[in-house]
């Protein structure tokens, strides 16, 4: 048994969603959010290197010692799945290992909204999830997929780094793509897959204008396309996609996205006020009529005047989603303050009689 392993267990054990294996450091899990230390010793730069160099092939540490950093996944004995990050770092290597739930979440299971539903239900365009590191958005898309394979006959091609949650078929016929294992990046492997009679793409990661633009394509050709960006906000996520584009082509941009856009759904994980895991917080932006015009006239700062009035096409800002999970006593005020684009205003709605009374009913 690779010597990794006994880490990987202790990890599945206390329900860690992070193991850090550093040279000079002790093994740190992250739970519940939080780092926490263990108890074993600092690691040389050796014993990193001989954890990690078991359970890795060849062909990727051949990768790794030349490019300097490598993706991809581990699967334990019991079949535990795990995706890694290893990179070189002064002094030595180091690596992070998430955690992928064995079973694919649904996204009734994760307490996701209906209106997401009704975005997948749309033949096609495209669905944005966003967010930082560590937000869930790969849980997020999982469970879309796995929604579409409940309930649709399609051809679903994914596109990811490294692969995560592993799919079988039900419906829909699914076949998942490792970028650096089975194509060379997310923009060769999209401009093939459109070539695959796919009718959903997901992108693992739109992280550069060539992809970006052949997923906005692939959108107008009348595929379903799901993907993710490392943005904050839905109006930050309208921003990012233009902006990426040289500014002859951002009206275009603008204009096309305006087209194609079903919605984007931004997410944060925070801690449960019990101490019991996390839980997500949303903001939700439906692509409207009066969406489309706002980016079609380049008005993003204007978004969220929109979400707030859309809340019958089930729209939500992150504040106000925050705002009710206080209410619910779900997170402390305190907690959502850390991710408010308000936190003064979290905070103080957190300590006013309406979230008071409502935290009286649920004591009662």
């Amino acid at each position: 048994m690779p010597r990794v392993d006994a880490f990987l267990e202790i990890m599945e054990q206390v329900r860690a969603s992070d193991l850090h294996l550093s040279t000079g450091s002790v093994p740190m899990l992250r739970i519940d959010g939080v780092l926490e230390r263990t108890k074993h010793r600092e690691l040389s730069a050796e014993e990193v290197r001989l954890l990690l160099y078991e359970i890795l092939t060849d062909a990727q540490i051949e990768r790794f010692e030349r490019e300097g950093q490598l993706d991809c996944a581990y699967t334990l004995g019991d079949g535990g799945r795990f995706r890694i990050n290893v990179f070189k770092k002064h002094p030595g290597i180091a690596a992070a290992f998430r955690r992928i739930p064995a079973e694919v979440p649904s996204l009734d299971g994760l307490g996701m909204p209906e209106v997401l539903k009704r975005m997948l239900r749309q033949r096609s365009g495209l669905i944005l999830v966003t967010g930082p590191t560590n937000s869930g958005k790969s849980t997020t898309l999982a469970a879309m997929v796995d929604y579409l394979n409940e309930n649709m006959k399609y051809h679903v091609i994914t596109l990811e780094d490294p692969l995560e949650f592993l799919h079988t078929n039900k419906l829909c016929l699914i076949n998942q793509r490792q970028i650096g294992e089975h194509c060379r990046d997310f923009a060769e492997a999209l401009r093939g897959a459109l070539r695959e009679d796919p009718n959903v793409i997901l992108v693992g990661e739109m992280r550069d204008l060539e992809t970006i633009r052949l997923a906005l394509t692939a959108a107008e050709l009348g595929l379903l396309v799901l993907g993710t960006l490392h943005t904050r906000s839905a109006a930050q996520t309208i921003g990012r996609v233009a902006d990426v584009f040289p500014a002859d082509q951002q009206e275009a941009i603008r204009l096309t996205l305006s087209e194609v856009l079903n919605g984007i759904c931004s997410q944060q994980l925070l801690r449960r006020a019990d101490g019991n895991g996390r839980v997500a917080a949303l903001e939700i932006l439906v692509g409207t009529t009066a969406v489309r015009n706002l980016i079609r006239e380049g008005k993003s700062h204007l978004v969220n005047n929109a979400i707030t009035t859309g809340r019958k096409q089930g729209m939500i800002l992150l504040d106000q989603y925050l705002k009710e999970l206080i209410t619910k006593g779900v997170v402390t005020g305190e907690e959502a303050a850390r991710f408010a684009a308000d936190p003064a205003g979290l905070l103080a709605f957190a300590s006013s009689p309406a979230a008071r009374t409502a935290a009286g009913h649920r004591e009662r």
